[in-house]
This record gives C-alpha cells, structure tokens and sequence, in this order.
C-alpha cells in the first residue's frame, strides 16, 4: 500500500466518524447513544421470549458470568452445578433458593426447562460438557480455551453443526467496540501494511497469579473429587488441584490458554486472520513455585503466512505474572506507516512515515569520503530529490475511549442471547474460538516438546 493512497483512505474513514481536530491531534470522541454496533445490540424482550440458564461452574468466570447474563433483559438463572458445596450455598445466598442446586450437570443438560448454559469449569471439562449441552438440545456459551486439548477441537465444531444449536465461546474482546473501532481505521490503512503485532499481559501478584483464597472446609466430604477426575488416572484428593487448577496441565491450559488465547482472539478479529503456520513458545517457572507444573513466564513467537485477508506478519506475545511493571496488558499492532496500541478501554494510533528521499549524512558512510566526493554526492541528492520528497509526511495522532460504563463482557453476552433468540451466528462461535485457542495451546506443547510446532489453520490440524 502505497503512502499516498493509505492516507487519503484513512482519512475517507476518518470522515465517518465523530472527530475533534486540535493542537495538531485528532481525538476520536464516542457518542455514548450511538456507540453500540448494531450486531451487539439487544431489545428488551417480551414476555414470551424468556431464555432460561444454568451455569455449570461456579467459580470466579461462572459468578462473573452469570451476574453479567442477567443484566440482558429476559434471561432468567433456573439452575446451577458444581462440584464444591460451598459454592452452592453461595449460589442460593446469592441469586435465591428456588435456584436449583446440584453436583452433576447431567442433571441441567436434561431438563426441559433450561434453553442454554454458561460452562465455566476448569479446562479439562470444557469439551466433554459443551459436546454433551448440545446434543441435549442446549444453546452453550463456553468458557475460553473452548478445549483443553487440540485434538479436542474438531469434536466440539462437528457437535455444534449437526445440532445447529447457538455456540458463543467466552473471549469478550472479540465483542468489544474498542476493537471494533480500531479494526474500521486498521482497514483503511491508518498504519500502512501490517508486519509485526505485539500482545503481553502482566500481573504482580499472588491472586493474578492463581493463589486463591482457599476455602476452610475444603475435603472430600465437601468435594466430588471423584467426579472432577473422572476418565483420568485415579489421585488422591488435592486441594491445590481443585481450587487452583489452573496450576495444573492435568485441568487447565496454563498462562497459554488462559491469557494468549485472549490476545490472539482480538489479533485474528482486527486482521480477519484463521491462524498462524508456525508456532515457538519459551518460558520458565520463575516465582510461582507452588506446586504448579505450568511456567509463570512464557513467550512466543507465531508467523502469520499473507492471505487474501492480511499480509504476513509475525506475533510476539508474553505472559509475566512477576513483573516489575505491576498489573499491565497491552496490544500494538505494528506497521509500515505507524501503531495502533489498544488500551484497557480505548486505543491510540501513531505514526512514523518515512520519506520519499532516503537520507543522506548523519549515521551513515557519507562523512567517510573526500570532501570533494561529499560535495559531489550532495549536489546529485538535491538534485535527485525535491524539498517535499525529503520531508516526512505527518498524519494526526487518533485516540479513541469507549463510552462510559461500556461493558464487552455484556456486549458478548448480548450477542449470545440475540443469537439464541434469533437463531442467528454469533461473534465467536466454535471455530473461531478453535482457530484462536489451538495455538496457544500449541505454546504449551512447543515448550514442554522444545520444538517448533507446524499448524495447518484451514484445516486446523498440527502438521
């Protein structure tokens, strides 16, 4: 894309757009009754077109989620499973007792007054229960990673087609008019051709690392251990394995599948990408040495192969759960004329433009030769390049800020509930979700293997 032509496009799209022009900077201001796009925009419903839920999970995501449901108009919490007690006492403390309570969630799948379920359960569950809703004739929103294992994936998408029932999995990002507003100034070529992106998440402390508050009476009495490993290798109860499963590869997915999988999913919605070809992930156990088998500090590196959708590029991501910089999560996608850098609630675009002249002097081998040469050299440059083609061209600043009170988790869930009403596709449905978990979960399978892993994203397939 040439610079002339990006610019006059990007400023074609800025015309679209609620702009404030001054000291130089372009300040892209949201109008909090316009704001909403309308694929995430939700009605109130009526009083036949009630959506009746149950979690399964209940524990941190399976609270968060189910408080954030039932902010959508028509969505009623019918009932709840998990296999801790204690959390299901929580749960009629919470939301009533005429919540129905139970440790198996067959018993939610089977009932004919549950139209969907948010399954927030440790990892390892994720499939067999999702496959399970859905041939039960279930809507199912799932937690992210949509598996736990690759191999898993094409199981869950098949299940999702023959029943034709609505399938949302749970990485907000992907619903967010952050993203959304960043991805219409991307495309019109706000920072040339994309080439790299880099994505990290950052945390400083012992509950953003996993170490959660334990319960008192955690046991096997309060427990159904032997149904939370059901189809493994039988083991002693473990409270660390149950309350911070996370630490585990046996029920979770790591730093990978916890946090990479958010970050690919808002790279793959601003570039329209299915995935990478080649994966390499590195990292250690730094800090955290609490038991856990999964490192508290990985990178990785993926290459993006060009498409008809987007050029190549290469990723760069990273997990720290001992940094120095404190609590902190950033995205920058990089390109040929500037950087569009996602905020916690907003972005900002710079640009450096190079010019049409290549430069002469300064940090080079000009000064090196005979001042005769040197004189002979400038006169053929200026001669050569005009007074505009050594400038380089300038292109305000833009910084955009979601509307206040905005909420992407909300705007994910509406999305899911007008999918179930309408029976329309959602923003993330079981592909995409696939297509963003299974390379980082290939993360973790280059660092345990030490290899590089090789991955077919139309097929989506290890190769």
């Amino acid at each position: 894309m040439t610079t002339h032509s990006s610019r006059r496009k990007f400023i074609r799209q800025l015309g679209g757009a609620s702009l404030l022009l001054a000291a130089g900077q372009v300040k892209v201001i949201g109008s909090e009754k316009n704001e909403t796009p309308a694929f995430n925009r939700v009605f109130p419903a009526g009083p036949n077109d009630k959506i009746r839920i149950a979690t399964i999970g209940m524990g941190i995501m399976g609270n968060v989620d189910t408080d954030s449901a039932l902010k959508v108009p028509g969505v009623e919490l019918v009932a709840a499973c998990d296999l801790y007690k204690g959390r299901l006492a929580r749960v009629r403390e919470k939301y009533g007792n005429n919540v129905y309570t139970t440790q198996d969630y067959r018993e939610l799948i089977n009932r004919k007054d549950i139209d969907a379920v948010i399954i927030a359960t440790s990892d390892n569950w994720h499939s067999r229960i999702t496959i399970d809703a859905l041939n039960s004739g279930k809507a199912v929103y799932c937690e992210k990673p949509v598996v736990h294992k690759i191999s898993q994936g094409l199981e869950v998408i098949a299940a999702q087609k023959k029943t034709g029932k609505t399938m949302q999995v749970g990485s907000q990002r992907v619903s967010s008019i952050v993203y959304a507003r960043a991805k219409e100034l991307f495309k019109a070529g706000s920072i040339g051709k994309l080439n790299c992106i880099e994505a990290s998440f950052d945390r400083h402390d012992a509950l953003g690392a996993w170490e959660y508050t334990m319960p008192t009476d955690g046991s096997p009495q309060t427990v159904d251990w032997d149904r939370y490993v059901e189809g493994m290798t039988k083991m002693s109860w473990d409270p660390k394995k149950f309350f911070w499963w996370r630490n585990y590869r046996d029920f979770g997915t790591g730093v990978a599948g916890d946090l990479f999988v958010h970050l690919l999913s808002g790279i793959h919605l601003m570039t329209d990408s299915i995935g990478p070809k080649t994966i390499f992930a590195s990292g250690q156990l730094c800090y955290w040495k609490d038991g856990r088998d999964v490192p508290d500090i990985m990178t990785a590196i993926m290459h993006y192969p060009e498409t008809k959708e987007h050029p190549e590029f290469q990723v760069m991501l990273r997990v720290n759960f001992v940094s120095g910089q404190g609590d902190k999560g950033i995205t920058r996608f990089i390109g040929s004329e500037g950087v569009i850098e996602m905020l916690d609630n907003g972005f900002k675009i710079t640009n450096s433009i190079m010019s049409k002249a290549p430069g002469i002097g300064g940090w080079d081998a000009f000064d090196t030769y005979p001042k005769a040469m040197q004189e002979e050299l400038m006169k053929q440059y200026d001669q050569k390049w005009s007074a505009d083609d050594k400038k380089r061209p300038v292109k305000p600043e833009v910084s955009y800020v979601a509307p206040e009170g905005y909420d992407e988790h909300l705007e994910h869930f509406k999305n899911f509930f007008a999918g179930v009403r309408e029976n329309k596709p959602v923003v993330e449905g079981p592909e995409f979700g696939f297509r963003a978990a299974a390379p980082t979960l290939a993360c973790n399978d280059s660092y345990f293997q030490k290899k590089i892993i090789s991955w077919d994203p139309v097929n989506m397939k290890v190769v």
